[in-house]
């Protein structure tokens, strides 16, 4: 009986593999029509260096070799289309064509993605409210115009839609409200105008609304605080208008809410403190004004505020970090208010914080000493009245990224400062600096440094030599005393892009090497005591966008040839005896205009 069972059990085992084996030999390849479709999408794009549709051949649009292209297991239908290009906007990749209204003959598709292409270009076709099953539109990254179809309303199973990063114009059609099951809509980036429509009220589900970079205005609409399942709301970078709704205070899922970059007055309501759920907000570069709420420091999972650019005057609140005001807080903003804070406040000194930016807030006396150091990663201390020195400023900042310390009165020796060793940007111009750059700018250059600007200081000395792998991307010494000659090792910096000697004392000739930096865009070197001539290596300089050698003491002719025949006279004027375009023609060897 034992044998039997078995014998059984392998019969029942073999019939299902022929059965399954069946069933796999029986699955539709590819319906015609939808490889047309496909096809007619092709034909549609002219040049593709994605390598995407190279893949689009033979009959069979199912069988696993056309890219980017999924069907239903037993009807052999496309159910998606998901086309992505480069996610860093790479140049090099992408798609050019149009959007072929042949992809509405997809009967059965659910998903339609096709974002980073960045040359498709043309409308955005009427025809795709056939696809009555979709419910994933995602077009982001392309460069789509015209005006965003009403048709698209008529798709009752959408649950996301993204057009984000085209060049759409016009306003959002009222008819968007009429999908009901819309949960993400972004339409970020383009240039799109009119109000927000009040059909958007149906939209009872929605849980994502980015409708930032574009040139919206009007108010924002009290109903948007009705829908209830709003987690994420950006409108930052338009022209809206009028007060913050209070209503905005009643959704309790809310965690980021972004309104900076726009012309919201009136002040910020004490209701917020309701929205227990609050992680981020954003109200940068505004018209608000009045006292910043006590309300807001109750928000636990705070962790990122921005309130700068705007018009809130003293006090601040009187808050305390030891009991328990903002506990999640990691990142705060309160630059350029009408606050005239003094010192900076003990709540924030005392924090664990990773961001400080508190520049223009009449800070005065010393730099502060922060409790936690090593967790900070951005420091913006700048258009303030901080005296003293700063050699011992950065101790224990082993965390720093970038710090912008300009435009105050700090007085001390750059030599006696030791930089953290992961520091990228550095912006203390505008200061009472003294010493020279070798405490800043040694040999050993540091490897993470991109941006450093010492410019309108009092610093001295020679530079220094540059050594090799560096990331240096901009240079600015402008103003200073700075004196002898620029070293041919500043060839070694190959990342650069902007280089600013202007209105030094340097002397001698301009090291052909400079001419090899190719990608530098801009170069300043005016009212210094440089000899010689241009070099023709500048000729090599094609992203060179801006360049100025006024008055300085150099002779003979201007490189022939773009970008230098193409920059202004006054680039050129004030130096001993330069000549050709688009100064004066050169006179054989006898160079004339020594006052240019």
């Amino acid at each position: 009986m034992l044998f039997l069972s078995w014998v059984f059990k392998i019969f029942l085992v073999t019939s299902f593999l022929r059965q399954f084996t069946e069933t796999l030999a029986q699955t539709p390849s590819c319906n015609a029509a939808d490889r047309a479709a496909l096809l007619g999408f092709k034909a549609g794009i002219s040049k593709d260096t994605t390598g995407i549709l190279s893949t689009w051949t033979g009959t069979d649009c199912c069988g696993g070799d056309w890219e980017g292209i999924e069907c239903h297991p037993v009807t052999g239908r496309v159910t998606g289309l998901q086309l992505q290009g480069s996610s860093d906007r790479d140049p090099g990749i992408y798609m050019k064509g149009t959007l072929s209204p042949s992809l509405s003959k997809l009967q059965f598709l659910e998903t339609l993605v096709i974002t980073g292409m960045q040359r498709i270009t043309g409308t955005i076709p009427q025809s795709f409210y056939n696809l009555i099953h979709l419910t994933q539109l995602v077009l982001e990254d392309n460069s789509l115009d015209g005006s965003i179809p009403s048709s698209l309303g008529q798709l009752p199973s959408l649950t996301t839609l993204s057009l984000s990063g085209n060049r759409l114009t016009g306003q959002i059609p009222g008819s968007l409200g009429n999908s009901r099951n819309l949960r993400q809509i972004s339409l970020a980036r383009n240039f799109l105008s009119g109000s927000i429509p009040p059909t958007f009220k149906n939209l009872l589900g929605l849980q994502s609304i980015d409708l930032s970079f574009n040139m919206f205005t009007g108010s924002i609409p009290d109903f948007v605080g009705q829908l209830h399942n709003l987690s994420y709301i950006s409108l930052s970078n338009n022209q809206f208008s009028g007060q913050i709704p209070i209503s905005l205070c009643n959704l309790p899922k809310l965690l980021d809410i972004s309104l900076n970059d726009n012309q919201i007055t009136g002040s910020v309501p004490d209701q917020i403190a309701n929205l227990k759920s609050l992680t981020r907000v954003s109200l940068g570069a505004n018209q608000l004004s009045g006292r910043i709420p006590e309300s807001i420091f109750k928000l636990e999972s705070l962790w990122y505020l921005n309130l700068s650019r705007n018009s809130f005057s003293d006090p601040l609140p009187d808050t305390s970090y030891a009991r328990g005001d903002l506990p999640a807080l990691s990142s705060i903003d309160l630059s350029y208010n009408n606050l005239k804070l003094g010192t900076v406040p003990r709540w924030i000194i005392g924090r664990s914080l990773a961001d400080v930016h508190l520049a223009g807030c009449n800070l005065r006396g010393a730099l502060p000493k922060f409790a936690n150091p090593d967790s900070l990663s951005t420091i913006d201390l700048s258009d303030n009245y901080f005296t003293n020195g700063i050699s011992t400023f950065f101790t224990n900042m082993s965390s720093l990224q970038k710090v912008k310390l300009s435009n105050n009165q700090l007085k001390s020796d750059i030599t006696k400062i030791t930089l953290p060793d992961g520091l990228s940007s550095l912006d203390l111009h505008s200061n009472q600096l003294l010493g020279s750059l070798s405490g800043i700018l040694p040999n050993n250059t540091n490897k993470f440094l991109e941006a450093l600007d010492v410019s309108h200081n009092q610093i001295s000395g020679g530079l220094p030599g540059f050594s090799e792998g560096s990331n240096l991307k901009i240079l600015n010494i402008a103003s200073n005393r700075i004196a002898g000659h620029i070293p041919d090792s500043i060839s070694n910096l190959v990342e650069l892009k902007m280089l600013d000697f202007s209105r030094n004392l340097l002397t001698e000739t301009i090291p052909t090497s400079l001419g090899t930096l190719f990608k530098l865009q801009w170069i300043d070197l005016s009212m210094n005591s440089i000899t010689g001539k241009i070099p023709t290596s500048f000729l090599g300089l094609k992203s060179l966008r801006h360049a100025n050698f006024r008055a300085n003491r150099l002779c003979g002719e201007i490189p022939e040839g773009r970008p230098f025949n193409i920059f202004p006279a006054a680039a050129y004027a004030y130096n001993l005896c330069l000549c050709g375009k688009p100064l004066p023609a050169c006179k054989g060897n006898k160079q004339e205009n020594m006052g240019q």
